[in-house]
């Protein structure tokens, strides 16, 4: 009998100590979801050619920023990924592209910046005066391309410009990213147009918008000396990628009979074509898929609004209907007087602070500098600048706190 009360007693104790892990493991569970961001930490791998430090003068090894104290203190949720490239005097228009992405986004932001090293600081210093947000995390990485065709690289289109090509081979870990150039402004949640990823088919990798929706008035189809996408060829500078898709497929080439990688094709693109481009990446970006259409999702113009849809008239049809959702100011207009619907609209959102009662009263003083713009002909159609831009305000700043 005493032998059968002392092996009840000691399988008590062993399920006492059982529970007593289990309630431990639990606890530092919360505690680690708590303080994380959002289940991962910040994104920092880099392609195998930055083991060395970098090459080309291009700097250190990227390196994870502070920003992994600035997180969401609730269940971990998907998290979207941002890209964008600066060199030279970009870093204020890029401060600017990325509190429209804060302003109007729902769900969290992993913002990936490669910037030159002189750069990092500015960076970090404006980066870490929004940690009161807690919605972002962020990730510094230097300018860097492969050590043997750095040179080639660096000078083609613009110092930083090819860089985007290689963002799949960079970051390693990031299944989808939405890259944009730094004159992009979001008059709509960065939600909107991460949601698409779910629209593609299972051979889509990638999505853009044309080049030009008037053939009349299309660059590519008559002035390019090259293979491109479509009747007017795609714009790169607001490209959504399925990364792991575009790190696993095979191309189809005019260099080889045999397909090629991303991480295989992009140096013989350049070498075959570098004396018939232009604009770049954005021409190689062109070149791949006109060969692999099948794997090109391309929404609508009001997604990657230019001063092309309106100079000479208006040409997206989408953004008369539901106005812009993305206002991408390439060619310096947002700097200079040439299209000052444009600069209304950059002005606006660089004088807007984070405050609800300041991004709701925006709108008002920016539809009265619009209406001083009617001499132009983005100027005649002001009011697809600030169509969409109201619903978004109303949207995420009228309602109810626990309805946004």
């Amino acid at each position: 009998m005493r032998r059968y009360l002392r092996v009840v007693v000691l399988c008590l104790a062993c399920g006492f100590c059982s529970l007593l892990y289990a309630f431990s493991q639990l606890a530092v569970s919360v505690e680690e979801g708590a303080g994380g961001d959002g289940g991962g930490k910040p994104q920092a791998a880099v392609a195998s050619w930055l083991a060395g430090g970098g090459t080309g003068g291009a700097g250190p090894a990227a390196r994870p920023s502070r920003s992994d104290r600035y997180s969401l203190k609730t269940q971990p949720i998907e998290k979207m990924h941002l890209a964008v490239v600066a060199c030279g005097e970009r870093l204020e228009e890029t401060m600017i592209m990325l509190k429209s992405a804060l302003i109007f986004s729902v769900k969290p932001l992993q913002f990936h910046i490669f910037a030159e090293d002189q750069l990092h600081d500015s960076f970090k210093d404006r980066l870490d005066s929004w940690s009161f947000l807690q919605k972002f995390n962020y990730t510094l990485y230097p300018i860097t391309f492969p050590k043997e065709n750095a040179v080639e690289w660096k000078k083609l289109f613009k110092p930083c410009a090819s860089q985007r090509l290689f963002l799949p081979l960079i970051l390693k870990e990031v299944d989808s990213l939405l890259y944009v150039d730094t004159d992009i402004l979001f008059l709509r949640p960065v939600d909107d147009i991460w949601s698409l990823l779910k629209k593609f088919n299972s051979t889509q990798i990638a999505a853009m918008a044309l080049e030009h929706e008037e053939p009349r008035i299309g660059w590519y189809n008559r002035f390019a000396r090259h293979p491109y996408y479509g009747k007017t060829g795609v714009n790169s500078g607001v490209m959504l990628m399925n990364m792991t898709r575009m790190r696993r497929k095979y191309f189809k080439n005019d260099m080889t009979t045999v397909r090629l990688q991303w991480g295989d094709i992009l140096m013989p693109l350049l070498k075959k074509y570098k004396l018939n481009i232009t604009w770049g990446d954005q021409d190689l970006l062109n070149i791949m898929f006109f060969h692999n259409p099948e794997s090109l999702f391309v929404f609508p113009c009001q997604w990657n609004y230019r001063p092309d849809h309106c100079i000479y008239g208006s040409n997206c049809r989408e953004a008369e209907e539901e106005g812009i959702f993305i206002l991408h100011g390439n060619r310096g207009v947002y700097h200079d007087d040439k299209q000052p619907a444009f600069r209304a609209v950059y002005e606006a959102l660089t004088n807007c602070s984070f405050e609800d009662d300041n991004v709701r009263s925006l709108l008002k003083p920016l539809e009265l500098e619009l209406q001083k713009t009617v001499h132009t002909y983005c100027g005649k159609i002001y009011k697809i600048f600030i169509k969409q831009l109201t619903k978004s305000i109303r949207d995420r700043y009228d309602r109810p706190p626990k309805e946004r």
